[in-house]
């Protein structure tokens, strides 16, 4: 399922077209979409509600399923894959953060960063999950449950839950938009820190046009289609040279 040609970008979309039926019948929702990411890169990606964004961030995370084009994420087609096989690349390729965190209640903070890692088979679930937490500075939230955390915490736990199995791509939704100013600073200072200390590669949906252009690209989106696709400012030494 790797990427055996360097040169390749390790996310591209041809002509990616998604309609959905409604009662007022068929709805476009993408397009068209044309789109390259290269391995290492950070994308910033910006438009109105609607324009399509988090829906492109649901493609590419195998959990929408394209009307027609093709989406080659690390040399492999994901139509191509089964519903299982799909589960499984999702795992072994990908880290979401959602805006609404998406914990599980009734687990604790080491639980839930555990539990992706031990459906994966891993005897140090735990053991890594302890790390991630610490990573963000949680070591001493591991017994809380989400109800006893602050929306920064819970954050910070979706984040340690999405990178613990080390994804080549972090997919980010509005990642800030369930919190205040103050900490969503913090939680994006805290992405972008463990996206160059990971070496990984950064999708990030915000309404911020600031935030988006702490990234290597910004990609503006506008009714299912890209409108543009401009450099941001470089937040990984040596990704200097942006190419649309």
């Amino acid at each position: 399922m790797t990427n055996t040609n360097k040169s390749d970008p390790l996310i591209k979309l041809s002509d990616v077209h998604l309609t959905l039926d409604s009662e007022a019948g068929p709805v476009n929702i993408l397009r068209g979409i044309d789109l390259s990411i290269d391995s290492g890169e950070a994308v910033g990606m910006v438009g109105p509600s609607g324009s399509g964004k988090s829906t492109l961030l649901m493609v590419l995370a195998g959990l929408e399923t394209c009307s027609s084009g093709t989406i080659r994420i690390d040399g492999q087609v994901l139509d191509a894959l089964s519903e299982d096989q799909l589960a499984l690349f999702r795992r072994d390729t990908i880290g979401i953060v959602f805006q609404s965190f998406h914990l599980v209640p009734t687990m604790t903070a080491l639980e839930n960063v555990a539990i992706p890692l031990e459906l994966a088979g891993r005897g140090d679930a735990f053991a890594r999950a302890a790390e991630e937490l610490k990573e963000v500075g949680l070591a001493h939230r591991f017994t809380h449950y989400p109800g006893q955390l602050s929306g920064g915490e819970q954050q910070r736990v979706a984040l340690a839950r999405a990178l613990a199995a080390n994804p080549k791509i972090l997919l980010a939704d509005e990642p800030t938009g369930n919190l205040d100013g103050a900490t969503g600073d913090q939680i994006i200072d805290l992405i972008f820190r463990l996206y160059d200390k990971r070496d990984t590669t950064l999708v990030l949906i915000t309404h911020d046009p600031s935030l988006a252009a702490r990234c290597d690209r910004v990609v503006g989106m506008r009714d299912g289609l890209i409108e543009s696709d401009t450099p941001g400012t470089a937040t990984k030494a040596g990704l200097s040279t942006i190419s649309s």
